[in-house]
């Protein structure tokens, strides 16, 4: 969840975005996942909840959404499926990288822990604790270039499980 400055409180958020005309709104604990149905197109429903947010709560952050189909591809590309869930992240991209800067990251080494690219998401399998790694959010936004946001292996399940129940 966006914290100091760009606090977002869950349920105002809940509230601000069915204003703005969002259906359904819900939010998952105090991480900034909103779950919502919306006919808005990705970049313009990113656009729309990052002004209302910036407009009413005052917080300026990236926003990266997702189907619920993107979401179950998230999990299904998983390329540590036997891995510790304590260690797995998975972090969406809200766009694509330019291959130059793809090629650089994925140069570098990264042990102990291990990253792989699939598509829009970066995948790390952590060796001890994502805290403990100068690998994080921060680190792989400033070397692509791009708004990023990382949740670990049981909220990316969780909100899977939420959008499976939610729309189906």
């Amino acid at each position: 969840m966006p914290t100091g400055r760009n606090r977002v409180p869950m349920a105002q958020l809940r509230t601000i975005l069915a204003e703005a005309g969002l259906a359904d709104v819900q939010t998952y604990i105090q991480s900034g996942n909103v779950i919502a149905r919306s006919d808005l197109e990705r970049l313009t429903l990113e656009n729309l909840v990052h002004d209302v947010i910036a407009r009413e709560i005052g917080a300026e952050i990236a926003v990266i959404a997702r189907t619920a189909e993107e979401y179950r591809r998230v999990l299904q590309a998983n390329p540590f499926p036997l891995a510790d869930p304590a260690r797995l992240y998975f972090s969406l991209l809200a766009a694509q990288p330019t291959q130059k800067l793809l090629d650089e990251l994925l140069a570098i080494d990264f042990s102990p822990e291990e990253v792989k690219i699939v598509d829009d998401v970066i995948y790390t399998l952590y060796a001890t604790k994502q805290s403990d790694s100068r690998f994080h959010n921060n680190f792989f936004e400033s070397k692509l270039k791009v708004a990023i946001t990382t949740r670990n292996f049981n909220t990316t399940s969780r909100l899977a499980e939420m959008i499976s129940g939610y729309f189906c």
